[in-house]
This record gives C-alpha cells, structure tokens and sequence, in this order.
C-alpha cells in the first residue's frame, strides 16, 4: 500500500507527464513482492504507456543506470524530471547486485 506522500508525489508525476508528453519515468524493481505490488501501482496510476519498466534482476546491465539515476534502493520511480521517488523498501541496490 502506498503511502500519502508517495501518492502526493505521483500526483506531481502525473502532472509533470501530462506537461510533457514524450517524457516517461522509469520504475526500477528487481521482482520481488513488494516491488511487483508497487508496479502494479505505478502502471495503475500512470498509465503504461508513461512508464519504463526495468526489471533489474533480468535487466542487470541496467543497474548502473539506475545507480547514475540516484537510485538507492528499489522500487523507485525515476520522474521525467529526474527525481527518485524510493517506494516502500524491497532491496537495497547493493542486495540487488549480489
């Protein structure tokens, strides 16, 4: 279950999309429960075709991306904007790379 102010910030997302149509988050999870609750969420509230989804224990070649992003655990929803939105805690991206 999402918390208030992860609502409140996915209301700024969904704003920032609706500004900036050919922008698109990317929501970063590495398939354990809690992330794939949290994208189910995400693709709910945004729609799937404004969100990038990357599965990092599939897509490991994607990790140091979402290190350069500012991601520091996932789930987390990187904004068009850039901001890193960390939702819930599922792993530490440390965990994530083994």
């Amino acid at each position: 279950m999402l918390g208030i102010l992860t609502i409140f910030a996915i209301a700024v997302v969904l704003q920032n999309i609706k500004l900036n149509q050919m922008a698109k988050s990317i929501f970063y999870h590495a398939g354990c429960p809690v992330c794939v609750s949290a994208e189910h969420d995400i693709i709910n509230l945004i729609g799937k075709d404004n969100v990038e989804i990357v599965h990092l224990g599939e897509e490991r070649n994607k990790i140091d991306d979402a290190e350069k992003a500012g991601v520091k655990s996932v789930p987390a929803l990187v904004t068009p904007n850039e901001n890193v939105l960390h939702i819930n805690f599922g792993a530490s991206i440390a965990e994530v790379k083994g």
